[in-house]
Order: C-alpha cells, then structure tokens, then sequence
C-alpha cells in the first residue's frame, strides 16, 4: 500500500510537472517569463514550452486595439468657464515587455496624462473656439501621448472627444443666441422674398406698360395711316370729278352755320376775315364760271333750283355789305336778323338767314 500511494504521488507530480511545462497562447496575445526572477522571453501565440518551478510566466497581455472611456474632466477655459470633457482613448500594445516593465499601470497612466494634457490644451481657448476646435483638440491630444506612452510599448491610434458640456446657465445662453440667430436668419429670408417678389412685380408693370405703349403706337399709326389714306381717296375723288366754284360756295354756306352753334349763338362778332370770304362766296354765285363735265348737261326741271341760287347770292350779298359797315364802326355789332321771303328751299334759307 505504502508503495502504491507513493507511486501515484510521483505519477500526479510528474503529470503536474508535464502541465507546467507546456503553455499555450491564444492568437494576438503574448505572455512575459521571468527565469529566477529576471525578465527571459515573451512567449508567441501558440505551443510554448518552459522550464518548470524554474520559469515565472505572467499573465497574457492583449496585442489588439483597445477602447478606453473616461469619466467627464471639469476643465477650465481661457474665459475662466469650466466645462466636462468627456474623452475616448484608442490605443494597441507593441511591446509587451515594455508594456509590463516600463509602468505599473499603463491604464492608469494614459487616463492622467489624457486629463492633463487635456487641460493644458483646452485652457489655452475660449468656450466658443474650444466648442468649434474638437479636430485641433484631438490632434493635439495624440501627439502628446503618443510621445509620451512610446516607452511604455503603448502606440495611440486615435483620442475622441466624446462630449463638452458648458455650464447650464451657459447653455442657456447658448440656446438664447441660437434662436435669435435663427430668427435674424428667418427675417433676412423674409425680406430677401419680398424684395425678389417687389423686383418681379415691377419688371412685370414694366412689361406691360412697355406692351401697352407699343400696342397703342401701333393702333394711333394704324389710325393715322387710315386717316391719310382716306383724305388722299377723298382728295383723289374731288380732284377727278372737277368739282364746281358754285358748289364750293354752298359747301362753305352750309358751315357757316356751324359757326353760330354753341354757348354765344345769340350773339356772334364778325370778323374782318369773314368779309373777305363773303365777297369770294358772293362772286361764285355772280360770275358765270365754267361748268364741270358732271354739270354740262341740265335739265329743264332746274329753273326752279338756278331762282333759288340767286336769291342765295342776293342774300350773301347783303350780308358782305352789312359786315363793310361793320368794319366801319367802332367795334364788332349784333347782325338784325333778316325777314326773308318764302322759298320752296328751307334749308338753303335757314342757312342764309344763320349766315
């Protein structure tokens, strides 16, 4: 019995010292061994084989990158406001001898340099830039640890500022500005629309009154034209039919009545001009004049019309006589009206006594 207890300690002991001996390391990870007491080697990934009771090995130390979170740091700025900076560290280990000799606590020891740094950096800017600088920051912030934790077999990847939170009375300063900035804004787009809606509407009256003025100068062109036209065939047309002086006197006795109408018709001054156009009238129904192709030929049933011409010359005669006293006198005098005797032509006496 004493032999085989005995036998079966060495057999645990041999089996224990097998273990011992043989290490295995996972992937992206290594492991430092001291030989009595003294740094010896770092084991790679995979099947390791060390000496035991002999060989101290420590534990793994993770090769991949790692993410650090930091509590919120009050930090104090140029303008003397402090604020909590929240900050995210990533770094990789690439020395783990460095790693595990060179400092106690390499966590630790990036968390106070961070804060520090951080401080430092920060309290050279005011609020505003320090809440507008985040990249400025943050690459500050690498280099610094970078130099720092390259003793220490750490190499920083990358530091994020995760948060910067100002005081509350300065955010609600913050949020005051932003609203009236907001509302500047709102009222500057206002007014830049009502400007643009102003300028369209005028260039549109412009247009239209532009329109408007070209369509009336075309119209009163169209008109003009139309008028010139039609004298110009009315002219045409007189001159083709060799109108007769008799009928231009009695033309120019049926306006003088014309001449009467209006608010002074009762009483109506006699020019000097008048005389003389009277006397022309009277010489048209006087003189014999030649007649036109249109009146060569008359027929006997005109007796009656010839008697009545010559009353209407007797009568335009008296009238150049009564207007050479008139020119006489001191000034311009009311014609007495005239008793005419009965005509089978009421229109040619109503325009001789007018006249």
């Amino acid at each position: 019995m004493a032999l085989l207890i005995a036998g079966l300690v060495v057999a645990l002991f041999v089996v224990f010292t097998v273990l011992r001996a043989v290490r295995i390391v996972p992937q992206a990870r290594a492991r430092n061994v001291e030989r009595l007491g003294r740094y010896h080697r770092t084991l790679k990934p995979g099947l390791n084989f060390v000496i035991p009771y002999v060989d101290r090995v420590y534990p793994m130390i993770d090769l991949r990158e790692q993410v650090v979170s930091f509590r919120p740091q009050p930090v104090i700025t140029e303008d003397n406001l402090v604020v909590e900076i929240d900050t995210v560290l990533y770094f990789q280990v690439t020395d783990p001898r460095a790693a595990a000799y060179e400092i106690a606590n390499y966590i630790q020891a990036v968390e106070q340099l961070t804060v520090t740094t951080l401080r430092n950096v920060v309290g050279s800017m005011d609020l505003e830039k320090t809440l507008t600088s985040r990249d400025t920051i943050n690459s500050q912030l690498r280099g610094v640890l970078d130099e720092a934790t390259g003793k220490w077999g750490l190499r920083v990847n990358r530091v994020e500022i995760k948060a910067i939170d100002p005081p509350k009375t300065i955010k609600d300063a913050m949020e005051k500005q932003m609203r009236a900035e907001r509302d500047k804004r709102a009222a500057i787009l206002s007014a830049e629309g009502q400007r643009q809606s102003q300028i369209l509407t005028a260039e549109g009256d412009k247009q239209g009154a532009i329109l408007r003025a070209e369509g009336e100068r075309t119209a009163a062109i169209l008109k003009a034209e139309g008028q010139s036209r039609a004298i110009d065939q009315v002219f045409q047309a007189v001159h083709r039919n060799d109108p007769d002086p008799k009928l231009l006197a009695y033309q120019y006795l049926q306006v003088l009545p014309q001449l009467a109408q209006g608010q002074g018709n009762t009483f109506w001054v006699i020019p000097s001009e008048v005389t003389s156009a009277l006397q022309g009238v009277s010489k048209a129904f006087t003189e014999a004049l030649p007649r036109s192709a249109a009146t060569q030929e008359i027929s006997p049933d005109t007796s009656e019309a010839e008697e009545e011409i010559a009353r209407a010359s007797e009568a335009a005669a008296e009238a150049v006589a009564d207007a050479r006293e008139a020119e006489h006198t001191s000034g311009p005098r009311q014609l007495p009206p005239s008793i005419p005797e009965p005509s089978p032509f009421p229109d040619l006496e109503k325009d001789r006594q007018q006249a």
